[in-house]
């Protein structure tokens, strides 16, 4: 299987993707996951306001296939969720990495940062998996 890997994001062992964005980090799941999963139905996510630590699971992610969890890259607090997504969870397999989930604002950005995989480190884990 082919799958795209950006040099511009970091990454979970459990497919899920962080970016920065100015103060926030938006959060994603990899062309490797949706590929996966295939046909995503339903995405269900947290309410703004919620706060998680490192690696909580945060929402889920459903297909005709499986049950996925989204997974947080990051601690800290939601302040945004993708209702695009929510509405239309298909663009999660069209654009997995355009097609952000939810927007964090961190508590504790440079330690959680520097606990994520790089994109070597992930392509590398992808081809175990």
């Amino acid at each position: 299987m082919s799958y795209k890997v950006l040099p511009e994001l970091k990454y979970l062992p459990e497919h899920d993707w962080a970016k920065r964005d100015g103060e926030y980090v938006l959060v994603g799941v990899t062309d490797f996951a949706q590929k996966t999963l295939k046909d995503v139905v339903y995405i269900e996510l947290p309410e703004v306001g919620e706060t998680f630590n490192f690696k909580a699971v945060i929402g889920s992610i459903e297909s005709v296939k499986a049950v996925a969890e989204l997974v947080s890259p990051i601690s800290g607090e939601v302040i945004e969720v993708n209702e695009e997504a929510v509405d239309a969870p298909e663009k999660v397999n069209q654009a997995p990495y355009e097609t952000w989930l939810v927007k964090i604002k961190p508590s504790d950005l440079e330690t959680d940062w520097n606990k994520l995989m790089t994109p070597e480190e992930y392509t590398i884990h992808c081809a175990e998996d």
